[in-house]
């Protein structure tokens, strides 16, 4: 069975558009009622194969993504679609509780994780809050373009025109909107140890939503791309019981 509730609805293309991607109608359903009454705009998949057709037709702006799912799994949906839309929020949704559940999702590169039953409140303030960012991003980028906007720490370079990193020399590719922003906001303070909750709160728009391992695995992510050897990082470092910072010089 298929939802088919917001292809009843007339279409504003002024509003955000969400792809809600589960297997379960009821919960399509509620969620479709629920954020289009936020005033946003669905399309709906049931399975994994529809879900990465429409994100790379339809390109959302943000994409709820169940985990379990037939022909193919949330996790692998978030790989495939990651290739093409490495920007676009997506917040992974699974009745699996397990932490290393949510860190595999997290690594493979979804924004955020929520385990069902999920309070519709919630995951309405988490949509909120990584559309928002999104939003602020660009307006960022807009507002420095053309004016060479760059921020350089040590060995790492920022070209927040362009959306680039280098780092030691070398170009910095797939990095998502997410990684991006960390690395900014911690470049934009060089030296100076920044707490999870801040990174949490700054980066990703929450106050009391969140799980701060989100930070430390999005971390982990980030050294991947741009340390030479994760195990002893020169960029970008450990303030251990504190926080992160990059090293400055």
């Amino acid at each position: 069975m298929q939802n088919t509730m917001s292809n009843t609805n007339i279409y504003d293309d002024s509003k955000k558009k969400i792809l809600i991607v589960d297997d379960e109608p009821s919960i399509r359903d509620l969620l479709v009622f629920n954020l289009e009454k936020e005033g946003y705009n669905t399309v709906t998949a049931g399975d994994g194969e529809e879900a990465v057709s429409l994100a790379l037709s339809q390109n959302p702006d943000l994409i709820l993504l169940d985990v379990m799912l037939p022909k193919a799994d949330g996790l692998t949906v978030c790989k495939r679609v990651r290739q093409v839309l490495g920007k676009t929020p997506i917040i992974m949704l699974s009745a699996k509780g397990e932490e290393i559940d949510k860190i595999l999702g997290l690594e493979i590169g979804a924004d955020d994780y929520m385990t069902k039953p999920f309070s519709v409140r919630e995951l309405i303030a988490r949509v909120k809050a990584n559309l928002r960012k999104v939003d602020q991003t660009d307006q960022d980028l807009t507002s420095s373009s053309n004016k060479g906007n760059k921020i350089v720490v040590g060995t790492l370079k920022l070209d927040l025109d362009k959306f680039e990193v280098e780092a030691r020399g070398q170009k910095v590719n797939d990095l998502t909107r997410r990684e991006f922003e960390v690395l900014r906001y911690l470049a934009q303070k060089p030296g100076q140890v920044v707490t999870r909750e801040d990174l949490l709160e700054k980066v990703w728009g929450y106050e009391y939503y969140g799980d701060i391992r989100t930070v430390d695995v999005t971390i982990r992510r980030i050294r991947e791309k741009i340390e030479k050897n994760t195990a002893n990082p020169k960029i970008l470092i450990t303030k251990r019981g504190v926080g992160y910072y990059i090293e400055s010089k």
